[in-house]
């Protein structure tokens, strides 16, 4: 990767009057300031010389802050200032004693599964790398054995609930950005399996290596999140329920799909729109990549469901009587007639899939 001045070189003897160098012996690189109680920000890895001219925040260059001002920050990492946790560790609110900004700050977890490397690289991509649906990276603290990010602060919630800025922006951030080196050979940085819970698909589990099939498996499971209302995995269940994916898997062959539904929707859905949901997540979360869509394939399904809203009277029609707070029919639902519900759903099947076949992309 080179030299980093996040970290600083190690510093060397220097060569006294009428000394003479060792031969054999290369000079040591000029000594660069490390990170320090009260360093200043002159050593952030946004001002790297490698960084474009062109870069459109190329002014706002990252910060760095002592492990003190982010303790102080966030009053000395409490429980109750704590809004998040992932793979890489902890995320608290903070606010900036010198400015008064509210941050978000990403306090490296030294038991977990990410290291110095998986820091560096966020840090890099996040200096580097600006676009309207990225966080935006503050500044950094690398003291001592202290690894902290600071990134803006989302107030629409956490990336649990929805990361997203003031006007519903969606950003994005996280250890994936670790997994994009520097490197011409479009090598990964390591092949630690690293990430949250339930979200990571299985070939990544068993190699470390990632793909774009990996980021479809991703997906799957977050848009299982939004149709079912569980969390990608949740230790507060049982066994059988913890892993979403393993929950939802055996009602693939089922006719009750509706039972799957986030119960807070209290029936209030499209049992069409419903089912082809269902049917993207399951595909997103194949066990065997190659049988998993191309992104193409999945924003065509999404496109589909955006041109085909809602209609309350649907439900009415479909379930007189209504439903209980579980989505699943009461006793005294009337029974649908059989045979017009089946010929619209199969009308309504072929048009789907001849609007997919027309409009399908390139595998990628």
């Amino acid at each position: 990767m080179g030299y980093c001045p996040c970290f600083g070189w190690r510093k060397g003897k220097k060569l006294k009057s009428g000394e003479k160098k060792e031969p054999g012996k290369k000079p040591k690189p000029p000594e660069s300031p490390g990170i320090g109680l009260g360093t200043k920000s002159s050593a952030a890895l946004g001002q790297e010389p490698s960084a474009p001219k062109e870069e459109p925040n190329a002014g706002n260059r990252a910060q760095t802050f002592t492990y003190r001002q982010l303790a102080k920050a966030t009053k000395n990492f409490r429980s109750e200032s704590m809004i998040g946790q992932g793979g890489f560790g902890a995320v608290y609110k903070g606010i900036l004693e010198s400015s008064g900004q509210v941050v978000a700050i990403k306090k490296l977890d030294k038991t977990g599964l990410q290291g110095e490397k998986e820091f560096l690289v966020e840090f890099l991509m996040l200096s580097l790398l600006h676009h309207p649906n990225l966080v935006n990276l503050i500044g950094y603290c690398a003291e001592g054995d202290q690894r902290l990010l600071v990134y803006e602060y989302m107030p629409q919630g956490s990336l649990e609930d929805h990361l997203h800025c003031e006007g519903f922006i969606p950003k994005l951030s996280d250890f994936g950005f670790a997994k994009f080196g520097p490197s011409g050979d479009k090598s990964y940085v390591s092949t630690r399996v690293m990430g949250t819970h339930g979200y990571c698909a299985p070939e990544y589990l068993a190699s470390g290596k990632l793909t774009t099939k990996s980021d479809i498996f991703s997906f799957g499971v977050v848009l299982l999140e939004l149709i079912t209302g569980r969390k990608a995995f949740d230790e507060s269940r049982g066994r059988e329920e913890r892993f979403l994916v393993d929950w939802v898997r055996p009602f693939r062959d089922e006719m009750n799909i509706t039972s799957l539904a986030d119960p807070l929707l209290r029936g209030h859905f499209s049992k069409p729109t419903l089912k082809k949901a269902l049917e993207v997540a399951l595909m997103c979360i194949e066990e065997n990549a190659n049988s998993r869509p191309s992104i193409c394939d999945v924003v065509l399904a999404l496109d589909y469901f955006n041109t085909h809203p809602y209609d309350s009277n649907e439900t009415k029609r479909d379930n007189p009587e209504g439903l209980e707070n579980n989505g699943s029919p009461n006793k005294t639902t009337r029974m649908l007639d059989v045979d017009s519900e089946r010929e619209r759903a199969v009308a309504e099947a072929k048009r789907w899939g001849e609007s997919w076949r027309g409009k399908k992309g390139p595998v990628g």
